[in-house]
């Protein structure tokens, strides 16, 4: 089992830093959520750790520092979940998933025992046996996400990187995704998700990260980082914030500007 390390990582696009020695560490087990408004720099530091962007400061699995790694040797170690589902060719599901492979080809060669049984283990786990054969343009949002899962899944990284995995999908496949990571994590994956789902965030992550402006505005475990206070000073929003069936509840309610003073209710 890896663990994942990130330190002082900072990355500037088109000139302006939007992101500002931001670190992370996080040991083999565990499922971060990766929160903060539209522009707090998730997506920039997703990216950044996955070497797509250059940047400053240092990301670590296991010990390994992977800066001074290739591309190929860098994606043994880290899988990325997009947040773009768009499909540009209507390559079949089984040939998507089976793409997870490519960082353990040498040139020329053909696909493995193991990658086939690899893409195999990854389009049963995520229910898509039935559609192995359908082009990928073919199929619903919800059902391209889990296309691209089963292929960072195939690629059989310690660590898996997501950019808004939830977006799109309906309340069920919400909640299953969240399962998933979960699963992920007590087999010893890191799993590392950006999201806006307060609730889910909170009910299904070990730790969150929330970020503002570039920079880390709090950190820690979920009850530690989702309070009022800090709900208003990051996302300028008022909440409800209680717990059922043992998790947490935290719902949005309005704007808060102006009304720093006032208390609210909580959910029993």
């Amino acid at each position: 089992m890896s663990s994942l390390s990130i330190e002082r990582l900072s990355a500037r696009l088109s000139g302006k830093m939007v992101l500002n020695n931001v670190s992370l560490s996080v040991p083999a087990g565990r499922f971060v959520g990766l929160l903060g408004p539209n522009g707090a720099g998730k997506s920039t530091f997703l990216r950044a750790s996955l070497g797509l962007i250059p940047a400053d400061g240092t990301v670590h699995v296991d010990g390994t520092d992977l800066g001074a790694l290739n591309a190929s040797a860098r994606a043994r170690h880290l899988s990325y979940l997009p947040q773009e589902r768009e499909a540009a060719w209507a390559m079949t599901v089984e040939t998507v998933v089976a793409l997870g492979r490519m960082p353990y080809h040498t040139r020329f060669a053909g696909p493995s025992e193991r990658d086939r049984a690899a893409t195999e283990a990854s389009l049963a786990r995520m229910d898509l046996l039935t559609l192995r054969h359908r082009a990928v343009t073919s199929l619903s949002g919800g059902e391209r996400a889990r296309v691209l899962i089963a292929r960072a899944l195939a690629q059989e990284t310690p660590v898996l990187l997501a950019d808004e995995p939830l977006a799109g999908l309906d309340p069920e496949h919400q909640i299953a995704m969240m399962r998933l990571f979960r699963e992920l994590t007590g087999e010893g994956k890191v799993i590392v998700a950006s999201m806006h789902d307060l609730t889910l965030a909170a009910r299904w992550c070990d730790h969150l990260v929330l970020l503002k402006d570039g920079r880390v505005s709090a950190a820690g475990p979920p009850s530690a980082v989702l309070t009022a206070g800090t709900l208003r000073k990051v996302y300028n929003i008022n909440a409800y914030i209680g717990t059922a069936d043992g998790g947490l509840i935290v719902q949005p309610v309005e704007v808060a500007e102006g009304r720093d003073g006032e208390e609210h209710g909580t959910i029993a």
